[in-house]
């Protein structure tokens, strides 16, 4: 609500960085309650509807925030607010008493290291992996637009369009084909098979079809499929190695690996559009998400 009311470009850019460090508190503990309301039997299910929920949200508050800009923008700020309160109240009133649920006692891990996840051999592997593959998925929503628009010349209704059908897809049938797959294959199984195709999508950019907007959607369709099957088992391999005493710490872990794929990916593509253009940086994501499957696949066993 504050931001909102200020003019002065100074204090507006101090705000916005006290903003971001309560907001992005959120995610982390979504991550931590995700696993700690669920059990191992439908954790994967579980983040998965944690998705399907923030799918909707994105749908929703997209076309409900451009009517309020069209009335007054200083609504977006005023709704967005008591939109907030409102969601604190729901949490305190509404959601069970962690306190109340049963705690698992500590176990001690077989290689003798701490329960932070920062000793964790295994997961600083696996995040490593994960930040450079969310780095090149999260330019679907970044960099393909800008492409979209100035070389394919696709006008801003129906690349609107193209981005909604990623949410579409994924409320339609990611919980079912979750439940499908998740007792046929491991998890990296999974998360390999998405890098694969998120390699392919990039692929589909660069590819003559009959038409731009056939290509466009040929590209959304198959990032889509590659996000449902990575994003949610690598939730569950990451929270799955938690405890109750440190499923925070892990949720963190994971967190900063999107905030470091959000600043790297943007500039970082960017920088490779100036040089060499559009088209030799989907070439270049494609090959970096075909490492990330190869790296998964070879990556030792948990420990």
């Amino acid at each position: 609500m504050l931001i909102g009311q200020v003019t002065h470009f100074t204090l507006l850019c101090l705000l916005t960085v006290a903003l971001s460090f309560v907001a992005e508190a959120f995610r982390p503990a979504n991550y931590a309650a995700v696993a700690a309301f669920s059990n191992a039997e439908n954790l994967t299910r579980s983040y998965s509807l944690n998705r399907l929920a923030m799918n909707l949200g994105w749908g929703l508050g997209i076309p409900v925030a451009g009517f309020l800009a069209s009335v007054n923008y200083h609504l977006l700020f005023w709704v967005e607010g008591f939109a907030y309160l409102a969601i604190g109240v729901f949490i305190l009133f509404f959601l069970p008493a962690a306190e109340g649920r049963r705690k698992e006692a500590p176990i001690a891990r077989p290689d003798g290291h701490s329960f932070s996840p920062w000793k964790d051999i295994f997961l600083l592997r696996f995040l490593g992996i994960v930040t450079l593959y969310t780095t090149c998925f999260l330019l679907m929503f970044r960099l393909v637009p800008v492409y979209w628009k100035e070389e394919l010349h696709i006008g801003e209704a129906r690349i609107g369009l193209l981005l909604g059908l990623n949410g579409i897809i994924i409320a339609l049938f990611e919980m079912v084909l979750v439940s499908y797959w998740e007792s046929r294959r491991t998890h990296l199984y999974y998360i390999i098979a998405g890098a694969v195709l998120t390699a392919l999508g990039y692929t589909a950019l660069v590819v003559p079809l009959s038409s731009a907007l056939t290509m466009a959607t040929l590209a959304v369709v198959l990032l889509t499929i590659g996000e449902m099957l990575a994003f949610p088992f690598i939730n569950t391999v990451i929270m799955g190695r938690a405890q109750d005493h440190n499923r925070g710490k892990y949720a963190g872990a994971y967190a900063l690996s999107w905030s470091v794929a959000q600043i790297a990916g943007p500039g970082g593509g960017a920088l490779v559009i100036e040089q060499w253009g559009y088209g030799a940086l989907w070439i270049t994501l494609a090959l970096l998400c075909l490492l990330c499957a190869l790296t998964f696949r070879i990556l030792p066993e948990k420990t």
